[in-house]
Parts: C-alpha cells; sequence; structure tokens
C-alpha cells in the first residue's frame, strides 16, 4: 500500500495526474486525502517528497562567485603576466618581479571586488518574487485548524482562504460562497475574478472578497506562479557587453600569442639573448598587449552608473546590463499595473444617461449608493472614488437593507429613505441583468446593446445603473417599477505619467511595446490613450494562428517590429516550437510572473524595478554608457 501511495504521489509531483480539471471527489481520491485534512506525520512525509512549497532559490557559492570574475579572456592575460612575474622572471641572479606582480593581482582584486559587491547587493530575481509569496496560512492538520508557515503546504493539505489573504498555492475550492480573486499579477487582468467552488485558484494571486475553504493541489515550482517565476531565473543568456568583452580579450590574446611567439625567435634562436632579458621583454609585451586598467574602469564606471539608477528606484541584477539598456532599441512593457494604476476607474465623459431629470454627476450618485462603502470589491471602490467625497454615497440618507453582489442577481442595491422620508433603492450590476430588473421594451435594450458593444470595441466594461421609488416604505415590498437609468464605461486607467515617459523614451530612439495578458481590445484602448499606436496583436499572432492568413504568415520578426505591442500572454506560451517565438516569450513572460518583474525587449528582464510604474531609466544608462571609453 505505501508503495502504491509513494508512486501516486510521485506522479502527482511530475503532473502526470491533471488535477486542475477533475472532479473535486476524484481529486482527493488521486491525492489521498480528505476533508479533514492531513495528518502532521503525513503532511511532513510529503514534505519530502514534493519538497518545500517556496521557489527555488540558486544556491552559489560567495566564493566561487567572486573568483568567477577573474575568469575571462582580459583577466586570462593579466593573470599569465602575474604568473610570469614570478615564476619565470627568476634568473640571472635577479629576484622575482614582485612590483609588477602586486599591481596586476591588485587591479584584479579591485575589479573582482566591485563587481561582486554590487551584483550580490542586488541579489536574485528569485529573492524578489519570494515576496510575493503569503509567509503565513491557515491549515488543517490533524483535525485542528493552525497558523502555520505556508512553506510547509503540500498537496492534499486543507487550506482556509479569506478576504485579503495572498494565496499560498495553487488549491482547488470546496463548497461555499463564490470567491473574487485578484489574480492581475499572473493574467494582467485588472478586474477581480468569480471563483466558484470546484475552480482552481492560483499562487500569489489575491483574496479580494469572500472565505472558503480549499483543497491544495500543487505547491513550490509546480505551481502557476512558480513555473512564471522559473523563466526569470533560467534565462541566464549573455549580454552584448559580455561578448564584446570576450571578443576584445580574444582578439588581445591572439595578438599577445602571435607577438610573444615572434619575439622569442628573435631574441632566444637569433639573437641570442640572457634568459632573463628575453622574459623582460615578453612581460612588457604580455602587459603592454592588453589595456589592463579597462575592466577597473568599466567595473567603477558601472558601479556608478548602477548606485545612480538605484536612487531612481531601480536595482540592477547584471552590472553589464546598463551598456545594454543603454543600447536598447525595444522595451517590452507590462500594462496592468505599470502602463495603467491596477485601479478601474469611471470614464465620466462616456457616462449614457437614459432619463431625462438625470445627469451624470446624478448616475454616479446613485451608482455610488448601490456600493458598499467599507469592505469595498474593486468595482465598488472605483464608484465612490469617483465622488469628491466617499461620505456623498450616504450623505442625506439613512440605509435600510443593502443587498450585497451574488453569481445569481449579478448586481447590488441600496435601499434607502432621502430627507424627506421617501423610500427608494438604486441598483448597479450586470446590464442583462438591470435590463430584465427594469423589464425594459426592445428599443431600450437595442440602444443599451449598441452602447455596450461601442464600449467592448475600445475596451470598456459597462455597469448598469438603476432606480426606483419605494412607496409602502418597507424594505421588504416590491417597489413602483424600477428606471434605467445609465451605463457607466469601466476602465484600468493609464498612470499619469506614462504617456509622457512613452513619449521621452521616443524621443530617446527607444520604442515602446506593450505586452499583457487582458483582452485585445483592452490593449487597444491602452495603447490609444497613451499614444503609444493601436497596431495591437493577439498572442495566437506569434504562434502562427492568426485567423487573418495574412498575419499568420508573416515571418515571427516582421511581425514584432510592426505591432505596437501583443495581448493574451501567458507563461505558458514558452512552449512555443520557433526558436524566435519561444525567446520572444521567454523575455515577454518574464515581466509576468509578479508586479516587482517588467520589462526588456527579447532579453530576460536585468532590471528589478522597485516602483510599480514603467520606469522612466532610458536617459539615465546612456548617460552611462557614454563615460565608458569607446577604445
Amino acid at each position: 500500500m505505501g508503495g502504491d501511495k509513494a508512486i501516486s504521489l510521485e506522479e502527482i509531483k511530475n503532473e502526470t495526474v491533471d488535477l486542475e480539471k477533475i472532479p473535486i471527489e476524484e481529486v482527493f481520491e488521486q491525492l489521498k486525502c480528505t476533508r479533514e485534512g492531513l495528518s502532521a506525520e503525513e503532511g511532513a512525509n510529503r514534505l519530502q517528497i514534493f519538497g518545500p512549497n517556496k521557489l527555488e532559490e540558486k544556491k552559489e557559492s560567495k566564493i566561487l562567485k567572486f573568483l568567477g570574475f577573474m575568469w575571462n579572456p582580459l583577466s586570462w592575460v593579466m593573470e599569465a603576466a602575474a604568473i610570469m612575474a614570478i615564476a619565470l622572471a627568476n634568473g640571472d641572479g635577479k629576484p622575482p618581479d614582485w612590483q609588477d606582480f602586486v599591481g596586476i593581482v591588485c587591479l584584479l582584486v579591485i575589479n573582482s571586488t566591485i563587481s561582486f559587491i554590487e551584483e550580490n547587493n542586488a541579489g536574485n530575481a528569485a529573492a524578489a518574487l519570494m515576496a510575493g509569496l503569503a509567509p503565513k496560512t491557515k491549515v488543517l492538520r490533524d483535525g485542528k485548524w493552525s497558523e502555520q508557515e505556508a512553506a510547509i503546504l503540500v498537496p492534499g493539505d486543507i487550506i482556509s482562504i479569506k478576504l485579503g489573504d495572498i494565496i499560498p498555492a495553487d488549491a482547488r475550492l470546496l463548497e461555499g460562497d463564490p470567491l473574487k480573486v485578484d489574480q492581475s499579477a499572473l493574467t494582467g487582468e485588472s478586474l477581480p475574478v468569480t471563483k466558484n467552488p470546484g475552480d482552481e485558484v492560483f499562487s500569489g494571486s489575491t483574496c479580494k472578497q469572500g472565505e472558503i475553504e480549499a483543497v491544495v493541489i500543487a505547491t513550490g515550482v509546480h505551481t502557476f506562479f512558480g513555473k512564471a517565476a522559473h523563466l526569470v531565473d533560467s534565462t541566464n543568456q549573455v549580454g552584448h557587453f559580455q561578448k564584446v568583452l570576450t571578443s576584445i580579450g580574444n582578439f588581445c590574446i591572439c595578438s599577445i600569442a602571435v607577438g610573444m611567439l615572434v619575439e622569442i625567435i628573435v631574441m632566444y634562436p637569433i639573437q641570442h639573448r640572457k634568459y632573463r632579458d628575453g622574459i623582460d621583454n615578453l612581460l612588457v609585451l604580455l602587459i603592454g598587449g592588453i589595456p589592463i586598467a579597462m575592466p577597473t574602469v568599466l567595473s567603477v564606471t558601472m558601479a556608478i552608473g548602477s548606485h545612480r539608477l538605484s536612487q531612481q528606484g531601480a536595482i540592477t541584477k547584471r552590472m553589464t546590463a546598463i551598456e545594454e539598456m543603454a543600447g536598447m532599441d525595444v522595451l517590452c512593457s507590462d500594462k496592468t499595473g505599470t502602463l495603467t494604476l491596477n485601479k478601474l476607474s469611471v470614464d465620466k465623459n462616456l457616462i449614457e444617461v437614459f432619463v431625462k431629470d438625470v445627469d451624470k454627476e446624478h448616475v454616479v450618485l446613485l451608482a455610488a449608493r448601490a456600493s458598499r462603502t467599507e469592505n469595498q470589491d474593486a468595482i465598488d471602490a472605483a464608484i465612490v472614488g469617483m465622488l469628491a467625497d466617499p461620505k456623498e454615497a450616504r450623505a442625506g440618507i439613512r440605509e435600510m437593507h443593502f443587498l450585497p453582489f451574488n453569481p445569481v442577481d449579478k448586481r447590488t442595491a441600496l435601499t434607502y429613505i432621502d430627507s424627506n422620508g421617501n423610500w427608494h433603492r438604486a441598483s448597479k450590476g450586470a446590464p442583462e441583468q438591470i435590463l430584465a430588473l427594469c423589464n425594459a421594451k426592445e428599443d431600450l435594450k437595442k440602444r443599451v446593446h449598441s452602447i455596450i458593444d461601442k464600449f467592448a470595441e475600445r475596451g470598456l466594461r459597462s455597469l448598469a445603473v438603476a432606480r426606483q421609488t419605494v412607496p409602502e416604505k418597507t424594505k421588504e415590498s416590491p417597489g413602483s417599477p424600477w428606471q434605467f437609468v445609465g451605463l457607466l464605461p469601466l476602465f484600468d486607467p493609464p498612470r499619469h505619467d506614462s504617456a509622457e515617459t512613452i513619449r521621452r523614451a521616443l524621443n530617446l530612439g527607444v520604442n515602446v511595446k506593450m505586452i499583457t495578458g487582458d483582452q485585445l481590445a483592452i490593449a487597444k484602448e491602452t495603447g490609444r490613450r497613451l499614444g503609444m499606436g493601436t497596431n495591437m496583436y493577439p498572442s495566437a499572432s506569434l504562434l502562427g494562428q492568426d485567423k487573418d492568413a495574412s498575419i499568420a504568415a508573416l515571418p515571427v520578426e516582421e511581425l514584432i517590429e510592426k505591432a505596437d505591442g501583443f495581448a493574451g500572454v501567458f507563461p505558458a506560451y514558452k512552449e512555443s516550437n520557433s526558436k524566435e517565438r519561444s525567446e520572444l516569450f521567454l523575455g515577454i513572460v518574464a515581466s509576468k510572473p509578479t508586479q516587482s518583474y517588467r520589462q526588456t525587449p527579447m532579453k530576460p528582464r536585468p532590471f528589478v524595478d522597485r516602483s510599480k510604474s514603467i520606469p522612466s531609466l532610458p536617459n539615465k544608462p546612456k548617460k552611462i554608457s557614454s563615460r565608458i571609453p569607446k577604445s
């Protein structure tokens, strides 16, 4: 029995069992667990199989990392010169050349120390992503609920999720009311998603409304969050700047080798020089044949640049990334939370009013009255936030009853008494539900649907508002017929500085492209508002699967050059069969796992952005790069 269990759990670890889509009872069967949770002993056994519920951190010896900065072609020549100064220069009664040896070693140590300190301070990408994981969670072990470190979770654990919790692992929801989850860090979707019992929730997303229990199905690097995070740490490509330095070093080695060979032939077989004289000449040739101070000059320049970038809120993971960023001509930026606020707002200019005696401000006020003023979800916060003072939502009225949102009615409503003692109701919700509530006629439905379609074309979500009087003056009474009042367009607005930053980037020769997991229409509307263009394509076009045959036939490089951005991009696209496409997705997706990771073109991101907005950094690296000697 124990052997079968171990094999089954190993299969789950290797993801041969699809726990995301099978019925919830089969999940319990496959995981060999119950709704009473695991025992502490079983949890410990599974921890040995699945490992801790945290991201893998690359453990690297600090000594080896320090010595690694001395392992490159330029350093090899300097090290050869240092060895020659003491090992081969000891002849003809003369002592070793300790002065040259000490000088060369000092330059090597200084260069390595500067690079080591700067990169060590920056840390690695996994450490930045770890901040997005919940440190504590409520778990059912031995039949008792207790707060535990999230790292001890294993598949089969029963956890409790409530408002404000960061979900600590991928899980399937058990019985209970629907949950509203913000998974914008993973998908780019700014509006919380409703999750019903049986649905999967992802590690790293946030509970915005509700409380429910769930069974853990994946932990650590096997979660959706963990796989996305792994993309960041697995993209250690050699940068352009490092390639240039390697080329210079290789050229120096070849030219010095040829020069030394000629020198040896001339000095000894032809001129019959003394041993020490020849070694001194070779040492001069060896040291003089390389730009011996260049690594130190570069390290100091990069270190100064790294410090100045840190003052602007960017930590440089690799110092060579400064030169790479200075030389880039395309910047791929995430949308949600980077170009935009990741906060829903109402576009007042586009509000549609359907009642003559009501203006746009009153439509917003009615919607605010139908919203919670405490424990708000994203829509309530957006509506109430449109008022000059949030207290206006309840000013001059007395609340009698509030109907919260539920997945059946898909609306909220408030029954209240105004200052004259009259009873009213205000409701907001999905347009179809509000139209049905108002028993709307066909001409009104057509007009509303036309406006909804117009909003949808621009990537705007629609929220309907209705009102009624309650002459019976009781909260249970049906009231008079509902009146359809208006439509509110909801949108995740751009940051106040995004358009200016994009304009400055363009002036510096950097073309900004939007990469988002959101819908294509929303991406186009954001691009229009930011002035970065609306020539956006769905992610399917990068996989050669666009419905438009002319676009599907385009070479991927041409499509990337032509596009202003791509929508519907998720980490799973890294599995693309095309090398060029998979490399593009790798660079794109590296910006998606959390809000700590943002943008670079076609390559893994070399900067960790400590601010949430798109960094206005291109100008600074160009200034820093201009100080680097070109010869």
